[in-house]
């Protein structure tokens, strides 16, 4: 009996989800190696959820200090071949510098004709990668950080009167062909890019979005529209992250001031909002007039938390602590708990329960 439990493949008797974590862990080329083990894993790597492409793949392809970019492109291409599909939950090609432009956009092509891919990542350093219009044709699409990256969307899709302007139709196709996104994370610049120009004050319902991080500048008033906009959109937001980018010497714009207004929209719903977080925030009128904005319309919300940019002085700070006392704003959650703190003092937080 001892004789038999010693002499099993142990490897090859490991449960396929174990197989899949492993896989997922090793980089892609040792991965390919582990079809010599035994039968189980000849197959195993064809059905790998996760596929990175990155600069330690590169090394493998360097002669003599020049890169064989044909024999990379090859590998790539061999190994998306017989990847048996058809769902992908997580794609990488994180290869810099190497001017892989044409070579990016026929694998791109090819991962938007053959798989439903979930999560895409691609990261370019260099000159900025114009992205293919294949990319618009993925499916399944539900997270997708980039970096050195930049788009263009179709023109052929009709677009309705109401969102000619050139960025605002930008930004309305851009969920138009993602629309299972569920987590939306924008830099300053491409906040700046998809803000400028008319901004619609909702598009078609975000169902699956929950959790959105920006950068945002409470100066600018097409920045706030459109976070507005994002915010109406998304009936099932969970979390809200802003990083505040104030830039003091833009002036302060009027319409900056009428966040008090949007009490009485009605369409502002956040019904399953569980915590909503500024950080560096140093215009902090505007900032608390969001933060009431946000609490009088989050019945299910957990914590407000708002970190302080340095630059907020003690005196400012204590003047709108004593206001929050002084003229208590609804909340429309009773567990919500709001928390001012800043970064150099995190362990010692200003707590403000419901009053």
């Amino acid at each position: 009996m001892e004789t038999q439990t010693l002499s099993l493949d142990i490897i090859s008797s490991l449960p396929e989800n174990i197989i899949e974590t492993i896989l997922s862990l090793m980089p892609i080329r040792d991965a390919l190696r582990t079809s010599i083990l035994s039968k189980r894993w000849r197959h195993c790597w064809m059905t790998m959820p996760k596929l990175v492409f990155d600069d330690n793949l590169v090394q493998e392809f360097f002669v003599g200090g020049r890169l064989v970019k044909y024999k990379l492109v090859n590998a790539i291409f061999h190994v998306l071949l017989m990847h048996s599909g058809p769902m992908i939950l997580e794609f990488i090609l994180s290869i810099n510098k190497l001017g892989m432009v044409a070579e990016f956009d026929h694998i791109i092509l090819y991962i938007s004709r053959k798989f439903n891919v979930e999560g895409l990542r691609i990261s370019t350093s260099g000159s900025f990668y114009k992205l293919p219009t294949s990319f618009f044709s993925l499916k399944g699409l539900d997270v997708l950080p980039l970096s050195g990256c930049y788009f263009e969307p179709p023109m052929q899709v009709d677009y309705e009167e109401e969102y000619v302007e050139e960025n605002s139709f930008n930004f309305v196709k851009l969920f138009q062909c993602v629309p299972l996104v569920s987590t939306l994370a924008l830099s300053k610049n491409y906040m700046k890019f998809f803000s400028s120009g008319g901004i619609p004050s909702k598009l078609s319902t975000l169902l699956h979005l929950t959790y959105v991080c920006l950068d945002v500048c409470l100066r600018e008033q097409d920045v706030i529209s459109f976070v507005l906009c994002i915010i109406r959109s998304s009936p099932n937001l969970e979390r809200i992250f802003f990083q505040m980018d104030d830039n003091e010497k833009l002036p302060i714009q009027e319409s900056c001031l009428q966040f008090a207004d949007l009490q009485d929209d009605l369409s502002l719903t956040l019904d399953h909002l569980k915590s909503f977080e500024i950080v560096g925030l140093s215009t902090m009128e505007f900032g608390m007039e969001f933060v009431k904005l946000i609490m009088a319309r989050s019945t299910v919300l957990k914590i407000a938390r708002i970190e302080l940019n340095d630059d907020v002085s003690v005196d400012k700070e204590l003047k709108i602590l004593r206001d929050m006392i002084r003229f208590p704003f609804p909340r429309a959650s009773p567990s919500a708990q709001l928390i001012i703190e800043r970064p150099e003092t995190t362990s010692r937080r200003l707590r403000f329960w419901r009053y």
